[in-house]
């Protein structure tokens, strides 16, 4: 089964790795190898074996705060770790510091999803599919996106109206 690749902000783009297809739950990161690829691929350090772990539990964080408006499980999470300005020279940079070096990979989409929630939060959205468990960010000019990927649910709800208005006329 191939994951649906959405281009959506990181925090996003993991909780879409636990979706519905045709009718079950397909967990993209069940797999060892694609966990290290999704890290990889968001320049994340893949060498801890608890990532996967780290990962699926800032993934349900996410969602609770979501779908429940509970922080509580992300809060836990973001109290793993801080940023610390530093200089180096007359550079400015920020350090990551962690109390548990599983988390960092954790840590980092946490804290991105509190910056995307921080900067646009009525544009983060779950897909109009009633069926569909996905969420996006509406980078669109107008606001209005509805769906996950117009490719998917989109084209399936345009497809429904199609229909919907052919039974109609041939009622």
């Amino acid at each position: 089964m191939n994951r649906p690749l959405l281009g959506e902000p990181l925090p996003l783009d993991l909780v879409d790795t636990h979706w519905v297809e045709r009718d079950a739950w397909v967990d993209f990161l069940d797999d060892p190898a694609d966990v290290r690829r999704w890290l990889e691929g968001h320049g994340l350090p893949a060498e801890d074996e608890t990532a996967r772990e780290r990962l699926v539990e800032v993934r349900a964080a996410m969602r609770a705060v979501l779908e429940e408006s509970d922080a509580s499980r992300l809060n836990a999470v973001l109290d793993h770790g801080a940023r610390r300005p530093r200089l180096r020279g007359a550079e400015p940079y920020e350090e990551l510091v962690l109390d548990d070096p599983s988390f960092h990979a954790a840590w980092v989409v946490a804290e991105s999803f509190v910056n995307l929630l921080r900067e646009r939060p009525e544009r983060v959205r779950k897909c109009a599919n009633p069926a569909c468990v996905l969420w996006f960010a509406d980078v669109s000019k107008n606001g209005r996106r509805r769906w996950c990927s117009m490719e998917g649910c989109g084209n399936r709800a345009k497809v429904g109206r199609f229909n919907q208005r052919a039974r109609d006329l041939r009622d």
